[in-house]
């Protein structure tokens, strides 16, 4: 968003020129807390990809088996996240 500035140049004139700068608005608790959702559920599945994998290369079938339903559990969440971000954006429009 362009600013007009005015600046006193050497021999005292007020001069002005345009700041360009980019204004970020403020975030609030909800997006947050959406954020928080998508953030936490993608970390979820990357733990349980860890695990799955873990699981199969040590042949531990009880631990890959908790690997892919930690990875689900993680993408659903994800998927809570994105949806409340829809929804909040269909409401502020």
């Amino acid at each position: 968003m362009p600013v007009l500035n005015y600046h006193t140049s050497n021999d005292g004139n007020a001069t002005s020129d345009w700041d360009v700068y980019q204004v970020y608005p403020q975030r609030s608790r909800d997006e947050d807390a959406m954020n928080k959702d998508r953030i936490q559920g993608s970390a979820e599945q990357a733990k349980g990809k860890m695990k799955e994998v873990a699981g199969k290369a040590t042949g531990d079938t009880k631990l890959e088996s908790e690997g892919k339903a930690q990875k689900a559990a993680g993408k659903v969440q994800n998927t809570v996240g994105g949806m409340k971000d829809a929804l909040k954006e269909s409401v502020e429009d």
